[in-house]
């Protein structure tokens, strides 16, 4: 970094190029009001009136955010000749140059994808989608501390005019959304998938769906593969994370909790029941006085009519039986005593009662 260097927006003297991409370049720069360091960020494409209109209120929401584990907005130009953002510089390397190293430690993963969840779920509560999370956005200081870059810089980007005119998808293929895939609505969720991706990655060693077409369609045909035998608030949190359906991912505060151990079973949003169709009064039918009355719905009750013939039967049964009945002051005639008690008179005895029997 030279004296002589010009300065951009008249005050921040451009260094070394540290990073960039197709729409930006990154450089080490010196604010020369404040003598210290900062990354500027300076966009190649020029945009109309509107298009840095948009910019400049896309970089005024970013300024305003504040986390720790975000790396800070200082100051923008949306000038016709100048757009470029000021942000803090955070000496490091990425979360890439990390990964390719090998695969990482599960806890270390787990750590660190908590961290970045608890950001996400920062951003979103601020209502700012990244919609490009990946590992080059991730950088990780000298101190071992990670910052999640770029907030909104896809958003920029369209702004700065650099969507085409088809409608071009925003994002890297490698780390979308099924959703962002199929041409759907991108909203917090895409940004948990991106990170699921990026934490699978980190700790398998390999990128799950390569770019390129197939693989942008592969997640639609194919879920994610989440290794076992990893700690269990890592695997929960990635099967979680990684949902196909936006609507059952968990948010990133809850991948937050599950990632960093501070609770074990996060429930998944439950999609709102549909409503229930209205109900249709039912008109009654008006029926012409030749009709036959229609035929009276049978009660539960039993009819009455055999219950009364029963009644009299049993009625008329016992006035018989009373008619008939012999009086209770006839006394039957019995036989004369055949002698004395004993023995000797037990012959006698039945003879006479055979004769009874008889009659």
């Amino acid at each position: 970094m030279t004296d002589d260097a010009p300065l951009l927006g008249g005050r921040y003297r451009l260094g070394s190029r540290i990073g960039g991409g197709g729409m930006a370049d990154v450089h080490r720069a010196m604010d020369t009001r404040l003598q210290r360091l900062v990354a500027a960020k300076v966009f190649r494409s020029a945009t109309d009136e509107l298009g840095r209109k948009r910019f400049a209120e896309e970089a005024r929401i970013l300024a305003g955010l504040s986390h720790p584990g975000l790396v800070t907005v200082h100051d923008f130009s949306a000038d016709e000749d100048e757009l470029f953002l000021i942000m803090e510089l955070v000496e490091g390397g990425t979360l890439a140059d990390v990964a390719e190293t090998g695969p990482m430690q599960p806890e270390d993963v787990a750590d660190i994808g908590g961290k970045l969840a608890d950001v996400l779920a920062y951003v979103h509560g601020n209502d700012v989608v990244h919609r490009d999370v990946k590992p080059t956005n991730v950088l990780v200081g000298n101190d071992g501390r990670a910052f999640l870059a770029d907030f909104g810089v896809s958003r920029l980007a369209d702004a700065a005019g650099r969507l085409t005119d088809s409608g071009m998808v925003v994002g890297t293929t490698t780390y979308m959304a099924p959703e962002q895939v199929s041409g759907g609505d991108v909203g917090f969720p895409a940004d948990v998938y991106a990170l699921g991706l990026v934490l699978l990655e980190c700790v398998t060693g390999r990128v799950e769906y390569p770019g390129g077409p197939d693989a942008a369609v592969a997640r639609l045909v194919r879920p994610p593969q989440v290794p076992y035998g990893i700690p269990a608030r890592l695997r929960r949190g990635l099967l979680a994370m990684l949902t196909a359906d936006p609507s059952r991912r968990i948010s990133a505060e809850q991948a937050g909790d599950l990632l960093s151990g501070r609770t074990t079973e996060v429930l998944a949003p439950i999609p709102a029941p549909l409503p229930a169709p209205p109900r249709v009064p039912q008109q009654r039918v008006q029926r012409p006085p030749t009709e036959s009355m229609p035929v009276q719905q049978q009660s539960s009750r039993p009819p009455l009519a055999p219950i009364a013939a029963g009644l009299l039967a049993v009625v008329a049964a016992l006035v018989l039986a009373v008619a008939f009945w012999p009086s209770s002051s006839e006394t039957p005639e019995l036989p004369p005593v055949s002698g004395d008690p004993g023995p000797d008179r037990l012959p006698a005895d039945l003879e006479n009662l055979e004769r009874l029997v008889r009659g």
